[in-house]
């Protein structure tokens, strides 16, 4: 049997991974399914809020990449409908697997080309859906959605959300009748199977984020929680910042906070260095306004590192499997309280929150039922 032909766009594709989520997952999606799929991505020539991609960087042709995927790394000016015309035409695809809601080049652009085709069509919302996420910029995304349906772009297009909430969203937003597709996202393929010890005294805590400095990952929110602690705290925040005036007020948050409560800006992070950086924390510290998955989340129960993270992520019950805390916004006190906890936490008691993290994250990964349901959503 021939294997599926998969033609992909994505804003962002490795070696760029400054815009996170996203692009993460859909390197461990064709690093799983790369020996039965053929993928072709197009995408684009520079990181997430780069002003210029590599020099050396192959432009406008494909590019196989060590996994065996083609990849179309296009430049500005390479970013044309007839261009993409071309690349739709280019074979019998599959699927046309879009990541993402609203790039005018990796979603509009296919979309409206593809408008009325019997092309199979598959939009990964990726998150974008979600309660968070819409109530920034309300407005703007709603008269997008609109614009989109009525032009008929999403007509016979196929969703897919990655957990029972996103199907809800997908409904809720698009449209009752639209076909959802429930496909988790997939782990990385190669994870630090080591799970290095880590000293916890009482009195001491080290916690860590690895995500966008943005309001979506609520930065601020974060470094607020830290104002009423009692004993010696250190943040470490590793991600990207877009948002100056955002970031300024993180600053300033963090200035105000008591001696003995530190917060560390270490700007973006290679992806290689990671699982280093979290198993450097006792916690994880992501309470995010909304995340469809939390590829930084698993990652950290891989090396046994508890969470602390808001309700509004797939990680659910966190503290009764003893691997951490998913608290509700609403309740900011409750983060206040359980971060309390955890500086006054000795090693028998952060121990077992470190084995329910580790037992957590081996479970999720050991199960294949992820990258059968993609395989069959990549090959109808």
């Amino acid at each position: 049997m021939s294997r599926p032909q998969v033609l992909a766009f994505i804003d962002w594709y490795k070696p760029f991974f400054k815009a996170g989520g996203p692009v993460r997952s859909l390197v461990n999606l064709v690093d799983h399914l790369h020996g039965r799929v053929d993928f072709h991505i197009v995408t684009g020539d520079r990181d997430y809020t780069a002003k210029a991609g590599p020099a050396d960087l192959v432009r406008n042709a494909w590019v196989t990449l060590d996994g065996g995927e083609r990849v179309w790394y296009a430049s500005r000016k390479g970013r044309q409908l007839k261009r993409w015309k071309a690349l739709l035409n280019e074979r019998s695809w599959d699927a046309v697997y879009i990541n993402g809601l609203y790039s005018k080049w990796s979603t509009i652009a296919p979309l409206w080309i593809l408008r009325g085709s019997k092309q199979r069509r598959i939009v990964a919302v990726r998150g974008m859906l979600a309660k968070g996420p819409m109530r920034q910029a309300t407005a703007k995304k709603r008269a997008f959605l609109l614009a989109v349906k009525t032009t008929g772009c999403f007509a016979g297009v196929e969703f897919q959300a990655t957990n029972a909430e996103e199907v809800e969203d997908i409904r809720r937003w698009i449209g009752k009748d639209v076909k959802v597709h429930l496909v988790p996202n997939l782990g990385r393929m190669k994870v630090n199977e080591e799970r290095p010890p880590i000293l916890k005294e009482k009195g001491s805590l080290r916690l860590v984020s690895v995500g966008r400095i943005a309001p979506e990952k609520n930065t601020l929110f974060a470094i607020e929680r830290l104002a009423s602690l009692k004993g010696d705290v250190r943040f470490d925040l590793y991600g990207t910042v877009y948002d100056q005036a955002y970031y300024k007020r993180c600053q300033e948050a963090a200035a105000r906070l008591p001696a003995g409560i530190e917060v560390v800006f270490h700007g973006h992070i290679d992806q290689n260095r990671v699982a280093d950086a979290l198993a450097m924390a006792h916690v994880v510290f992501m309470p995010s306004v909304g995340e469809n998955f939390g590829h930084t989340m698993l990652e950290a129960l891989a090396v046994g590192r508890p969470l602390l993270v808001s309700d509004r992520t797939p990680w659910k019950d966190l503290e009764a499997k003893q691997a951490g805390w998913d608290l509700p916004l609403e309740e900011p006190q409750r983060f206040d309280e359980v971060l309390q906890q955890c500086v006054q936490m000795e090693q028998s008691a952060y121990d077992a929150f470190a084995q329910g993290a580790a037992s957590l994250g081996e479970r999720y990964l050991a199960d294949n039922d992820g990258v059968e349901r993609s395989y069959a959503l990549l090959s109808r």
